[in-house]
């Protein structure tokens, strides 16, 4: 049987396939910032009690399962968590980042985010093998 999470009146299961980019696209998700950002997006999502499910951070772009409960918007949930962490990239690692990026602005506007529904394992299977997905769609590109 299916567990739902649950609040004062509600019985719920909201998960959704999101992903979102760093600004203009630079392959800027690296080193000892990919290292931290798995745990920041964990953290801000907690605050709005909602729940990073699976996630992969690829070089120039981020892959998360998110679950949200009802009473928050999706955009809601991932504007504050685009929003924070940007704030904590500049303050963690903002004496390296000044040339590339201004203040405190690191992703991009806008997200991609979709439902996730019945096909929650394919969905995460899908997030957990991001790299291998990305590399198969481009040979398919190629005609390889």
């Amino acid at each position: 049987m299916k567990e739902y999470q649950s609040l004062a009146h509600t019985r719920w299961d909201c998960k959704y396939h999101v992903v979102f980019i760093p600004k203009r696209r630079k392959k800027a998700i690296f080193g000892s910032l990919r290292r931290h950002l798995g745990e920041i997006f964990r953290e801000l999502a907690k605050h709005k009690e909602s729940e990073v499910v699976e996630g992969h951070l690829m070089p120039d772009h981020v892959h998360m399962c998110l679950s949200v409960p009802p009473k928050y918007s999706v955009s809601h949930v991932v504007g504050y968590i685009k929003g924070k962490s940007a704030i904590a990239i500049a303050r963690r690692f903002g004496g390296w980042w000044t040339r590339n990026f201004t203040g405190e602005v690191f992703w991009a506007r806008g997200y991609f985010d979709t439902t996730v529904g019945l096909d929650e394992e394919m969905v995460r299977a899908y997030i957990r093998n991001q790299e291998q997905e990305d590399e198969r769609y481009d040979q398919m590109k190629l005609g390889v």
